[in-house]
């Protein structure tokens, strides 16, 4: 093993969803005051819990933040990403979504934004979801 993954190194499983409009814009939505990172930008989600499916979570996750529901048909897994995240790492998965019930509202983040994937590249967005932006952009 490297240097810094040893077995002892607790994982962090995340997903989240670049939920994905008629006009080809992904939403992103900024961290709140007091939340590591604040200010930055990023695709919604969360954290997986003990004994939750990665898409289980992805769906609560979406109605908790955003107010929409979702059904496990209509995520499509699309890339992943692997970062350190303070003494943690970091395993983000996300998921492309066209097909949601409700419109999304901030619930717990400050700001919305639809924006183009291209655009993505612009905004000040967490590491780990910085190269989910390319390969995003190819699927799209």
């Amino acid at each position: 093993m490297s240097a810094g993954m040893e077995s002892g190194t607790d994982q962090l499983l995340v997903v989240a969803a670049a939920l994905v409009d008629a006009d080809g814009r992904v939403l992103v939505q900024q961290r709140p005051e007091g939340k590591a990172m604040a200010g930055l930008w990023e695709f919604p989600g969360g954290k997986v819990e003990p004994g939750e499916t990665p898409e289980a979570a992805l769906i609560r996750e979406l109605a908790e933040e955003l107010g929409i529901a979702t059904d496990q048909a209509c995520l499509a897994p699309a890339a992943f990403a692997s970062a350190p995240l303070g003494g943690r790492h970091l395993i983000l998965l996300l998921y492309v979504c066209r097909k949601w019930r409700g419109i999304p509202e901030p619930r717990e983040a400050p700001a919305l934004k639809w924006v183009r994937p291209l655009a993505l590249h612009g905004l000040a967005m967490p590491p780990a979801d910085k190269p989910l932006i390319g390969l995003l952009d190819a699927l799209l």
